[in-house]
């Protein structure tokens, strides 16, 4: 990575809108992984008005499911899942405070309008490096769902993750703006 910009989460309410799609970062302090079936917990758990195990202001969710952890380590290698399976949850969650997600692949045209109403970035953790990522992991630990086994939700304390923002709080989204650098001009 070349020069990168360093954050801290939580996000404060405009700290995202110094992001921008293409920036590489460096992401240190506490982020939650959270997969699909996690995430339709949360969602059922909010719109019946109960409360979930976190506090989703300025939060940043992990689409990942650490593998088990080698005595001594926080988690095993953890990488990105595709991020669409939890597109039907995410305009709730960004509503409710999320500022951030980090996942791989493109978002729904309905999560990244929300995104822009909310304030929210996208941010990507390249597939296949699962286990530098683990590096990144000072502390782990399960808040709910024990019984989705890597796929509960956790609680992660980072230092320095390399992410990429994927698509920022405007909208613009390196999966539109990517391919146009690479076309050949006719």
């Amino acid at each position: 990575m070349g020069k990168c910009n360093r954050f801290t989460t939580p996000f404060l309410a405009d700290e995202v809108s110094f992001m921008n799609a293409g920036d590489e970062i460096l992401l240190s302090g506490v982020i939650y992984t959270a997969r699909d079936a996690a995430h339709k917990r949360m969602t059922d758990a909010l719109i019946n008005g109960e409360k979930i195990a976190l506090d989703l202001k300025g939060a940043v969710l992990f689409y990942a499911g650490p593998s088990p952890a080698r005595p001594g380590e926080p988690v095993g290698s953890i990488g990105p899942t595709t991020s669409y399976r939890m597109d039907p949850y995410t305009p709730l969650l960004l509503q409710r405070g999320v500022k951030g997600m980090i996942g791989k692949g493109d978002r729904s045209a309905e999560v990244v309008e929300s995104m822009k109403q909310n304030g929210a970035v996208y941010l990507g953790a390249t597939g296949g490096i699962a286990a530098l990522l683990a590096r990144t992991i000072i502390t782990s630990k399960v808040l709910d769902y024990e019984d989705l086994g890597p796929e509960a939700l956790r609680e992660l304390q980072i230092r320095d993750m390399p992410l990429v923002v994927l698509i920022d709080s405007s909208g613009n989204s390196i999966y539109r703006t990517g391919p146009e650098r690479f076309r050949k001009k006719t």
